[in-house]
């Protein structure tokens, strides 16, 4: 388990990234925190090459993920899928080795943008052993409790942190009306409003939104430095 504390990383991190735009003969406006985000997205932009871009559009599962792949072909995002674990009973000190060993060969490539490391985290954070694991979402669906389903997804949240991953697929907003379909079970209704009532689960995940939140800011808990995104699955039967 990490011991250095969220906001702490954060400080470090924005320290790190001012000295790091402001190092060289070059001055890097996309490194800058402290420039607006439209302006620093264009500047990097421009860095890109074509390679590079496509490289940012892929996703690969961590079997094949390596420092030397990631920096090797500029990969984007990482996935740990149902059962893609370092090894059977791997601690959660381990996960953050592995995630870190993965990040450093983003890090360490040209223009060093970092990777998102996500994983199917669809009910508890199922993929790590003795992590908490709740029913799946045909049985919270039959709850109809959207408090509860957001304490969930604070719970899945937290300790899916504590692993060093920041990007959650999850949740599967599915309307399932036809029983036939194999997944069945990701889905917490067949009426549409129960499943709009469940999406409470995403104020778990990734927090409330800050009182005066520019639109479009990543956040959890309130905290900017901490973020945790989700991945909605979405799809019609």
């Amino acid at each position: 388990m990490a011991k250095i504390s969220a906001p702490l990383v954060g400080f470090l991190l924005f320290s790190f990234l001012v000295a790091t735009a402001q190092a060289g003969d070059e001055y890097m406006k996309y490194r800058d925190p402290r420039q607006p985000i439209s302006k620093r997205i264009r500047d990097l932009m421009k860095r890109m090459t074509l390679d590079e871009k496509i490289g940012q559009m892929v996703q690969i599962d961590r079997q094949v993920a390596t420092a030397e792949v990631m920096n090797g072909y500029k990969i984007g995002s990482v996935l740990s899928g149902g059962g893609s674990v370092p090894h059977l009973q791997a601690t959660p000190q381990e996960w953050i080795n592995m995630v870190n060993d993965i990040q450093n060969g983003s890090l360490s490539t040209r223009l060093g943008i970092p990777m998102i490391y996500g994983i199917d985290a669809v009910h508890g954070h199922n993929n790590v052993y003795n992590a908490t694991i709740f029913p799946h979402n045909i049985g919270l669906g039959a709850t109809r409790d959207p408090d509860l389903v957001k304490r969930i997804g604070s719970a899945t949240a937290l300790e899916v942190r504590a692993t060093g991953i920041s990007y959650v697929f999850a949740p599967c907003i599915a309307v399932c009306r036809d029983p036939r379909w194999g997944r069945c079970y990701e889905s917490y209704s067949e009426d549409p409003n129960i499943v709009r009532e469940m999406t409470d689960i995403i104020n778990g995940l990734q927090g409330e939104i800050p009182k005066g939140s520019p639109k479009g800011a990543p956040y959890v808990g309130g905290q900017y430095v901490n973020r945790h995104y989700t991945y909605i699955h979405m799809r019609t039967n």
